[in-house]
């Protein structure tokens, strides 16, 4: 649990928060609500529709990663409609672009995939059918469970669940976060090992996105109330990693970091869509070197292989 000792601000302003409108999304919007107000600051939430709540039909892959989750709260961050976006730290792209910034990260729940489902013994059938909206998950489960039917599953988690019950699939394979709080770990039926199933870039932390022009005095006041230094630490060598490679939600890249003695370990890789084609590597620095270690790894990902499948991967869009 996260210990706060945290000298109350004095800003009067009151912080608009921006939000997609889905359950989880507004879990998260409240939890940074809570910790800003917990700093003695006073906070709004807005809720905001994006382009990936619009459409549901297609694969991530097929509709573009790029702002799908993010375009429309950027366009009131610019306009001053709201003051902070709050994201999943895995739906971020990994640039930006020039007007925009990751302030601050939340304290990182546990990392790992889990697989939902109404039948405890799902895992004993031969051959069960698991929905997934993500092309990392999809290509993993090829590689390491090559018996399961994976299917396209987009939507919210109430969505998919309902799409499940409805007879799509007999699973579902999401990140435990979500899982967890929405209050639905009692479906879990198997977590899936963080070595094999490595997650994606920023999976289990609530990113907090502010365009350049915010009041910097706001912007010190949310970062003291919000950030949590192990965790950006970490998710800042993963997003360095996933910059190098140019990749986001339609590209089956993974990384994770985790801060043990001082030192951040990394591991990380790309995936072919197939399942066949796979880089994975890992490396070790400093806390203060966590971006230069995220760009390294991605480095011996491309010298190594994991070039020749990213120009398979663009290849195919």
């Amino acid at each position: 649990m996260r210990l706060l000792n945290i000298q109350k601000h004095k800003l009067e302003k009151t912080i608009n928060i921006g939000t997609r409108g889905s359950k989880l999304a507004l879990w998260q919007a409240y939890y940074v609500a809570d910790l800003l107000k917990e700093a003695g600051l006073k906070a709004n939430i807005i809720e905001i529709e994006t382009k990936g709540d619009k459409i549901l039909d297609r694969s991530l892959a097929k509709v573009g990663s790029k702002g799908l989750f993010t375009e429309e709260l950027e366009t009131q961050l610019l306009e001053g409609k709201i003051d902070m976006a709050v994201h999943s730290a895995k739906d971020l792209p990994s640039d930006l672009g020039e007007h925009f910034k990751i302030i601050a990260f939340t304290e990182r729940e546990q990392v790992n995939d889990v697989i939902v489902s109404d039948d405890k013994n799902l895992m004993k059938k031969p051959n069960p059918v698991l929905g997934t909206s993500s092309v990392r998950r999809t290509a993993l489960f090829k590689k390491y469970m090559p018996n399961a039917t994976v299917v396209n599953m987009r939507g919210n988690l109430q969505t998919r669940i309902k799409k499940m019950r409805d007879g799509h699939c007999d699973g579902l394979v999401l990140a435990f976060a979500g899982v967890h709080r929405m209050g639905y770990n009692d479906m879990i039926v198997k977590q899936l090992p963080v070595e094999k199933y490595v997650p994606p870039v920023g999976q289990g932390s609530v990113a907090i996105e502010v365009a350049d022009t915010l009041d910097k005095e706001v912007e010190a006041a949310i970062i003291k109330a919000v950030n949590h230094t192990e965790s950006a630490a970490c998710l800042s060598a993963e997003r360095a990693f996933l910059k190098k490679l140019q990749g986001g939600c339609s590209i089956p890249a993974f990384a994770h970091a985790q801060l043990n003695n001082g030192k951040i370990h990394m591991q990380g890789g790309i995936i072919d869509t197939d399942g066949v084609a796979f880089v994975v590597r890992e490396m070790s620095a400093g806390v203060e070197e966590s971006s230069q270690l995220g760009t390294q790894l991605a480095q011996e990902i491309l010298e190594n292989g994991g070039d020749k499948i990213l120009a398979r991967l663009k290849a195919e869009e």
